[in-house]
């Protein structure tokens, strides 16, 4: 009797599962079925209903590049801009957590609690409010509607986040590995370097995903603060849901939608576990 309520249970667990992954799932399949169709098989068919065959038309159009004056429809220059806006903003960003990180809990100073307090504002503060402040500064030092001032800005906007992972982590390393490494003569940056850093891989993995997340979908901060030359894509992909058009190009949408995702879903797809491991690594002490 036990074994059968077993058996029921956990079908009833896999059945309620598999029933809410189709939900979650079904917006992917539609947008991926639409990118591979013709015009007239969107107009004429179903929505749900497979691709007749494997028509690529309208990736080629998302990604391919056709501009108007400073209008640009496909996505190829804006893809490449958030590449080499998101590497660097990414890489910084998590690098200058992880010292501060470091400092916050193992070089604890006076007021250091309450710098980090202050600090922990900007995890909740809404960006609209830095709008104005932010587009000033990046004007004083020549940098307005660059990639370079890109980075900057998302290399600030993500520092409370990357200062809130690596403290807690570190938090949680024993003080009498840090006693042991100064008696035999280690300073700020070889303990930091030889000891911390070697076993901060998890945090690291967790802080560099989110990063690149948050970074490669940003539109606000891409959208104020970018030039004709520096657009992201998702201002890219802004520009192509809203060309003006006799006949609407919903497989191009599609495409150039996925286009814009494939970055952040294929890092979590091949490093997703390492995110699942870094989020739950110092979780539990002793």
């Amino acid at each position: 009797m036990n074994r059968h309520r077993f058996t029921l249970g956990r079908f009833a667990l896999m059945a309620t599962l598999l029933i809410g992954a189709a939900f979650f799932l079904a917006p992917l399949y539609v947008m991926v079925a639409t990118s591979l169709k013709d015009a007239d098989e969107i107009r004429n068919g179903n929505l749900l209903s497979l691709p007749g065959s494997l028509n690529f038309s309208a990736w080629r159009e998302a990604w391919s590049t056709a501009c108007t004056g400073a209008d640009c429809r496909g996505l190829q220059p804006f893809f490449w801009n958030s590449v080499w806006m998101a590497v660097p903003a990414v890489l910084i960003s998590t690098a200058w957590g992880a010292v501060n990180g470091y400092v916050l809990s193992l070089w604890k100073f006076k007021g250091s609690e309450a710098f980090f307090g202050l600090l922990l504002f900007g995890v909740f503060m809404p960006f609209q409010v830095v709008l104005l402040p932010m587009s000033q500064v990046l004007g004083w030092l020549g940098i307005s509607s660059s990639i370079g001032g890109l980075v900057l800005v998302h290399c600030l906007a993500g520092l409370p986040s990357t200062t809130l992972f690596f403290r807690n982590y570190y938090a949680a390393v024993p003080g009498e590995l840090l006693n042991a490494a100064r008696l035999d003569g280690a300073g700020f940056w070889q303990i930091f370097l030889r000891i911390i850093v070697p076993m901060s891989t998890p945090i690291v993995m967790v802080t560099l995903i989110w990063q690149l997340t948050q970074i490669w979908n940003d539109f606000l901060f891409g959208a104020s603060f970018s030039g004709a030359d520096s657009r992201p894509v998702t201002v890219g992909l802004n520009n192509l849901a809203n060309t003006t058009s006799s006949v609407k190009a919903y497989n191009v949408d599609m495409a150039g939608a996925l286009i814009a995702a494939l970055p952040t879903v294929a890092v979590y797809v091949l490093a997703g576990r390492y995110f699942v491991r870094g989020l739950t690594a110092g979780a539990v002490k002793g």
